[in-house]
């Protein structure tokens, strides 16, 4: 297994942090800047002075759904905690290209240095926050709820996360501690759906846990099984057609939450919504997102 061969003192930090471990937006940009900066920004050491003090004004250069504004903020004040942030927008505004978003006024080198790492975290925040709207606007007056994944970049599932609910989703959970989620896989690997749900069961009574189980099934034959054996909180319907999700639905009757998950596009989304399944999960939240184009400008600089 992959942890046996962790060296210890990591080993130790994950198996305290297990189940607790969701990245603060604190240790998210502590880990952007240590990444981007290295030993130094040497470019603007180099070339600006250390007395400079300069202003830049954060641009919309296309319309969406602005987020991460308070992340790019923190971002700043790592690098200045003297920075001063004039804010002309706010976290789940809907933007235009040429909107003046913020300015900001600190130490030139400090701005220099964070700005491509502010900007990474707000562009691509804002892009998640539009895409999830453009989705959410697809289910105007229905009561289906859409869900984010796991398909997250690596160690900023924390900050992709937030982008999906400013952006009017639904989180999903957080990882692989804090709910139970039986995949085809484990079904298989377990040796039936049964199989699976006792030992789930039994499992968490033994650990003292008390998380929601939900169980994949991928036809009729499975959704059968798993209201013969009940015991779970939710079903996900994965690749079910439209019609067959409104069956399933039906057949499931209220007496477990709903999910329908795969080949869902924003230009499906709807059809699937209607058959009054609870949720819908949509990797593409995350996973398959363009970056709302905003710049950072140079306004002003000065020396003390």
């Amino acid at each position: 297994m992959y942890f046996h061969s962790l060296p210890s003192n990591i080993l130790l930090l994950l198996i305290f942090k297990a189940e607790y471990l969701k990245m603060t937006i604190d240790e998210v940009i502590d880990l952007a800047l240590i990444e981007d900066l290295g030993d130094g920004d040497h470019t603007s050491l180099a070339t600006i002075p250390y007395e400079a003090i300069g202003k830049a004004v954060l641009t919309a250069k296309e319309s969406g759904v602005l987020a991460g504004i308070g992340v790019a903020a923190q971002v700043f004040k790592k690098l200045d905690p003297n920075v001063v942030i004039d804010f002309q927008k706010e976290d789940g505004s809907i933007i235009q290209a040429g909107d003046v978003v913020f300015t900001v006024e600190g130490k030139s080198q400090s701005l220099l240095s964070a700005e491509r790492t502010a900007l990474n975290f707000i562009q691509r925040m804002s892009g998640i926050a539009t895409f999830t709207h453009q989705i959410v606007q697809k289910l105007d007056g229905l009561q289906t709820k859409v869900l984010d994944t796991r398909k997250t970049t690596a160690c900023n599932r924390t900050i992709e996360k937030l982008a999906v609910k400013i952006g009017g989703g639904f989180n999903h959970r957080f990882g692989l501690f804090d709910m139970i989620m039986i995949k085809d896989n484990h079904v298989d690997f377990a040796g039936g759906i049964q199989q699976a749900i006792h030992a789930t069961k039994t499992y968490l009574s033994e650990k003292g846990k008390d998380l929601k189980i939900e169980i994949e099934v991928r036809n009729f034959a499975e959704l059968e099984e798993v209201l013969q054996t009940g015991g779970v909180d939710r079903i996900m319907l994965d690749n079910f057609i439209p019609n067959d999700l409104m069956l399933a639905v039906q057949l499931i009757n209220n007496r477990y939450e709903t999910e329908a998950s795969g080949g869902i596009s924003i230009d499906t989304i709807r059809e699937y919504a209607e058959t009054g399944v609870d949720f819908i999960s949509v990797g593409a939240l995350t996973h398959q997102i363009k970056s709302l184009d905003l710049s950072l400008t140079a306004v002003q600089q000065s020396s003390n």
